[in-house]
């Protein structure tokens, strides 16, 4: 460590508030002053401390050896505290015989009496040294610094947490009635304090980047997505109005066409805007289409029947935007699937053509584009065709809105163009068969008025990110309110979503991580990782084919997710499971097999939480059977870019053991 040589203007106004000459820092300095943080916080404890003393000792010496004249700036307690300690110390040991920190205090000129006076009252003090925990508003190269420390000192931290296991830290017991009885503080804390108590809550978390995670559709997200996830959170911008989101607010409006043009929508034609989540994005469609069918509903409420009609392997959402617009959970009408879930289309013109004889009328038709358990693909042509042929039969003054709940299966949309016969990414045959079989239903998704789409799933980054897209952007002036409602809004600029958006408040986060991975991933980086987990995926599906206790039940699924049930010895696993769900005589045996795969699952979980073998996820209804009984699966969802053939072994690995313990148990 470089000793520190002549004397510095060192400014105390208050303990708490030290100021200290400005030195000009370089950029080069910053980045010196970080490859060594790095490089110390990897061989000792403590290391990014005393890299940040070197670095203020080096630039200090500079400023002094140069003769810069100085300003007064303030320098994180914590900082200053940290310098004179490291210093005192080796004066103390003797190890600077002929080296001599001098310090000349000083009141700086520029403080008047009264300014130093209004100082030393206690809430300007605290006021003080809270800035410290904000971002500068004015480029503070030494506080910058201690910004960007703040946040490697935290990763550092969580860093420190993790192992080969798929948990961070160590397994945790969730107590909430002790979270019950937090309370605020009167006194403030320190920066340092806080992050130390923020990373304590990620231990226990399981981490869905690892190659032993395989729960839902829970991806890793990437770096470039977490990046652009954070930016927006230090400046706060809001996508209400470009007057506050600014280039922010045209990243919105870039992912909205790269991905109308990638789903096969005409680009200038589309709008789109990003919401809280998948539930939000078929909020707005089903909104759309409620007023559509029954202009006016936004001014007046609703005053005659409407319906929402899905498949019933739908997502669970759409009972819950039924019951959010007033449409009510029974006037969802659910069309049966078949083995392969999805919609049985010869049922839904039965029961569409039976709901608009009676003369209600069709808020919307949700295609399901990607079921979360199985992976199951509506036919949105088809669907289309038959919504287009009743409207003409009974001559609608309005045509049914079609949104296609693509949450998950959007991301397939980068196989709209590939050439499966040449293969040029050099698939495996069962792999491009998997792609293609997806991808002839995917393509069709430029059909529908409107869709949602989740980039916290298949398009790994960080909740939230979630864009509601249509067709035509002139259907969201269906959802717009009177601009006189928002006097306060809307006076510069000319973007503002928030004139139709449900929310007025739109963090930037969402679009910015999406920009990042589309920009990121480029076509064949996303087709590359979807092929990848589709292959393990089909690995996983093989292993568990070729063992008598287990059976597959969505073998004719092309995505990443595997839905298999386990048996005791004794079944025959090539003929109990069909009869399961067509045989109303093995109703107690279909009982006694779900409390099984119930049982399992609860052993493979117990274990995960000790940080031993895999995460895997449970559905308690696959399906029903034929006379009513839900069928529960267990599930495994490949979403992490690390998965390899062995990782498939671990989860064959923690079946046997659970079986093993089971049987051990009877």
């Amino acid at each position: 460590m470089p000793p520190f040589q002549g004397s510095a203007n060192v400014v105390a106004i208050e303990p708490r508030a030290l100021h200290w000459a400005d030195i000009g820092m370089p950029l080069w300095g910053l980045k010196r002053g970080f490859a060594e943080l790095c490089r110390d916080h990897r061989s000792k404890p403590g290391g990014g401390k005393k890299c940040a003393v070197g670095l203020i000792t080096a630039q200090l010496q500079k400023c002094v050896s140069e003769g810069v004249g100085h300003r007064t700036i303030e320098l994180p307690p914590n900082l200053w505290r940290d310098w004179i300690r490291h210093h005192a110390v080796r004066l103390r040991n003797g190890r600077e015989r002929t080296k001599r920190v001098s310090f000349r205090v000083t009141i700086p000129s520029r403080l008047s009496t009264n300014e130093s006076h209004l100082m030393s009252v206690p809430y300007q003090n605290i006021v003080h040294t809270l800035r410290q925990a904000f971002p500068q508003p004015v480029s503070d190269r030494v506080h910058d610094a201690y910004f960007v420390f703040s946040f490697l000192r935290a990763l550092d931290q969580v860093d420190r947490m993790k192992s080969v296991s798929p948990l961070l830290g160590k397994p945790e017991t969730l107590d909430y009635s002790v979270a019950k009885n937090c309370r605020v503080a009167n006194e403030p804390s320190t920066l340092e304090h806080v992050t130390e108590e923020l990373v304590e809550h990620l231990s226990g978390l399981f981490i869905s980047g690892h190659a032993r995670a395989q729960v839902n559709v829970v991806p890793a997200p990437t770096i470039p997505s977490i990046i652009g996830g954070m930016l927006p959170s230090i400046y706060n911008p809001n996508l209400c109005s470009d007057e506050s989101g600014r280039r922010v607010s045209v990243a919105e409006v870039e992912v909205t066409a790269m991905t109308a043009d990638l789903i096969g929508y005409p680009v200038e034609q589309a709008g789109g805007v990003f919401t809280f989540g998948g539930t939000g994005t078929l909020l707005y469609g089903v909104k759309i289409g409620l007023e559509k069918a029954c202009p006016g509903t936004a001014q007046t409420g609703l005053h005659e029947p409407a319906v929402l009609i899905c498949s019933e392997r739908a997502h669970y959402a759409c009972s819950t935007v039924a019951s959010w617009l007033g449409l009510g959970e029974q006037n969802v009408i659910q069309i049966p699937t078949s083995p392969e879930n999805e919609m049985r289309t010869c049922l839904l013109e039965t029961m569409l053509r039976d709901v608009l004889k009676q003369g209600r009328k069709v808020a919307a038709i949700v295609a399901t584009m990607g079921t979360t358990d199985a992976f199951g693909l509506d036919d949105l042509a088809a669907i289309i065709e038959i919504r287009d042929r009743l409207r003409d039969e009974f001559s609608l003054n309005y045509t049914p809105h079609i949104h296609a709940d693509a949450v998950i299966g959007w991301a397939w949309s980068v196989f709209n163009d590939y050439d499966f016969t040449t293969n040029p990414l050099g698939f495996q045959p069962r792999t491009v068969r998997a792609l293609a079989g997806t991808a002839r239903r995917i393509k069709h998704l430029g059909l529908s008025d409107s869709l949602g789409i989740d980039f916290h799933k298949t398009g790994f980054t960080p909740y939230v990110s979630s864009l509601f897209l249509l067709r035509s952007a002139a259907d969201l002036r269906l959802i717009s309110r009177d601009q006189s409602a928002t006097p306060y809004l809307f006076q510069s600029g000319h973007h503002h979503p928030g004139k139709y958006t449900l929310e007025t408040t739109r963090s930037g986060s969402g679009p910015m991580a999406a920009l990042a991975n589309l920009r990121l991933f480029g076509k064949d980086g996303l087709r590359s990782l979807l092929g990848h987990l589709v292959t393990m995926a089909s690995e996983l599906s093989t292993h568990l084919k070729a063992h008598a206790s287990t059976t597959v039940l969505n073998a004719d699924n092309f995505g990443a997710v595997t839905l298999f049930r386990v048996y005791p010895d004794g079944v025959d696993t090539f003929t109990i499971p069909k009869l399961e769900q067509t045989d109303v005589s093995y109703r107690d045996q279909l009982k006694a097999n779900n409390a099984y795969n119930r049982r399992v699952f609860e052993l493979i979980h117990d274990e995960a939480l000790q940080g031993r073998g895999i995460v895997i996820s449970l559905t308690d209804c696959y399906r029903l059977s034929d006379y009513g009984e839900p069928i529960v699966a267990l599930k495994s969802y490949i979403m992490s870019p690390f998965s390899e053939p062995e990782n498939v072994s671990a989860v064959l690995d923690s079946l046997w053991r659970a079986r093993q313990i089971i049987a051990s148990e009877q």
